[in-house]
């Protein structure tokens, strides 16, 4: 049965109607067993998100701060997308996958630093007609919601009914910040009231602004916990792709094959996992030459690569980001393999430079160079390769337009409001977490690359994490090289 967003105790118009008389109401709240809740030891992660909560209260002594969760999102009519909470809230709650739509995370400030209490809508009784009555929240539509008892223990926070907000936002002062993006409703809630307290015209975002900006780059360098769920996550997305070449002979038999790599990636990710981190890209033959190909609705063809950029987002919202390109007949051709190597070149040079202290742009240079230098080679460019390298001309960027890593994280691209300075002009430091994924694409009507070359897309995509002397690629289990991937493949129907 669908789950519908709408906020009304009970379905009405079209749809057929809860019983209302008094009768029914006496019957469906009488009989029910008595429940044996027992409160849950602390999740792992709790004691970590308590670390993060008072590293940001330091930052923010005597400001009253609001992480909302956001609301659910419609996507037709009455019914939701699958909720999921705001990044910033579940970083500093510890709640994932199971949080609660419309929740509310504030840092009260006290003269010791903050108060953190966490609100949201608690389990209805049967006293009411919600748990039976409200498609949106009632137990008998989407299942038992937990008590504020139970969360407490779960999250090792303090926990508050959803109608005791109220009586923050009445304390709302111009000392309050809001994750602005968070919650659009909310946030209008708390800008009303700061304007009444500041008696000006317009909200000043700066602050809020800065809130974003700091809890981004807090998220620059991983703690204990993440490096261990991103290393699960990474786990997963092996066996999904895994998956994927078990089922090649369905795949290549179907006219949509890239819909079967989708969908039998997406099953290991349901398995597995929360779901995907990210819609998958199952790009097969010239389609690998459309960086964000997801709509898969191509097939896959023996003789051609796929470009296979999945995945997987676990309980805890981290998630891995991989790419490989494979060949579907099991063997790559010599002009596929010319290009393909060229790329596993480039993003091992760009890994072997990783270690403290550099810059995180010498990453992308340290690819880039490879690029051209192939590119020149194989006398696609108008001038050498140093000529090209070069800020004013970067000619060999016509076959490979984007970066060479992202930070990786509760997000697959983490850290996304960081300042230049700290992330893209940043130092690189023990315990970041990010991606290194060359690429040569050369798209099919490209007159400057010879026939040959034409259609073919590849890209290689790995998940780096920073040592205390070096770097840890630690999707270096899924097979890359041409001859595992070779072998890799060759496994799968035993030829």
């Amino acid at each position: 049965m669908a789950k519908t967003s709408s906020p009304a105790p009970r379905a009405t118009g079209n749809r057929s109607t809860t019983p209302v008389s008094d009768t029914f109401k006496d019957y469906i709240a009488s009989n029910w067993a008595d429940r044996q809740d027992s409160n849950p030891a602390a999740r792992e992660q709790a004691a970590f998100a308590a670390a993060r909560r008072s590293r940001l209260s330091k930052m923010y002594p005597g400001k009253r701060l609001i992480i909302p969760a956001g609301a659910a999102k419609v996507r037709s009519n009455d019914t939701d997308f699958p909720f999921r909470a705001h990044s910033d809230f579940a970083y500093l709650t510890g709640w994932g996958a199971d949080s609660e739509p419309d929740s509310v995370l504030v840092l009260e400030p006290e003269e010791s630093g903050h108060q953190a209490t966490l609100y949201f809508r608690e389990r209805a009784g049967r006293d009411s007609d919600e748990f039976y009555a409200n498609p949106q929240i009632g137990e008998f539509w989407i299942g038992p919601r937990p008590s504020l008892a139970q969360v407490a223990a779960d999250l090792g926070l303090e926990t508050k009914g959803i109608a005791e907000l109220e009586s923050v936002l009445d304390k709302v002062d111009s000392g309050t910040l809001i994750i602005r993006d968070a919650d659009r409703d909310l946030t209008d809630q708390v800008d009303g009231r700061r304007l009444l307290d500041a008696e000006v015209d317009s909200v000043d975002e700066d602050g809020d602004l800065q809130l974003a900006r700091d809890l981004s780059e807090a998220k620059l360098v991983k703690d204990e916990f993440e490096i261990s769920e991103l290393r699960k996550a990474v786990a997963a997305t092996k066996l999904g792709f895994d998956d994927v070449i078990g089922d090649f002979d369905a795949i290549v038999a179907h006219p949509r094959g890239e819909r079967l790599v989708e969908g039998t990636f997406n099953r290991r990710a349901r398995a597995d996992g929360n779901t995907v981190g990210y819609d998958t890209i199952a790009a097969s033959g010239p389609h690998a030459c459309i960086l964000h190909w997801t709509r898969n609705t191509g097939p896959v063809r023996e003789g051609e690569m796929i470009l296979l950029d999945a995945g997987i987002e676990l309980e805890s919202y981290y998630t891995a980001d991989i790419t490989r390109t494979l060949p579907i007949s099991g063997k790559f051709s010599p002009i596929q393999r010319k290009v393909y190597e060229a790329v596993l070149e480039a993003a091992d040079a760009a890994f072997a430079i990783v270690k403290p202290g550099i810059r995180f742009r010498e990453i992308h240079a340290a690819a880039m160079a490879v690029i051209a230098r192939k590119t020149a080679e194989w006398g696609l460019l108008p001038v050498s390769a140093e000529e090209s390298l070069d800020p004013g001309n970067q000619y060999h960027r016509r076959y490979m337009v984007h970066g060479t890593s992202h930070h990786l994280g509760i997000d697959v691209h983490d850290c996304a409001k960081a300042r230049r300075e700290m992330y893209l002009d940043g130092l690189v430091e023990p315990g970041m977490v990010f991606t290194i994924e060359p690429g040569l694409y050369f798209q099919p009507d490209d007159l400057t690359v010879p026939d040959e070359y034409r259609g073919i897309g590849v890209r290689i995509e790995d998940n780096i994490l920073v040592t205390e002397n070096g770097a840890e690629n630690i999707s270096a289990g899924i097979p890359r090289t041409v001859p595992d991937v070779e072998n890799w493949l060759l496994g799968r129907t035993g030829k």
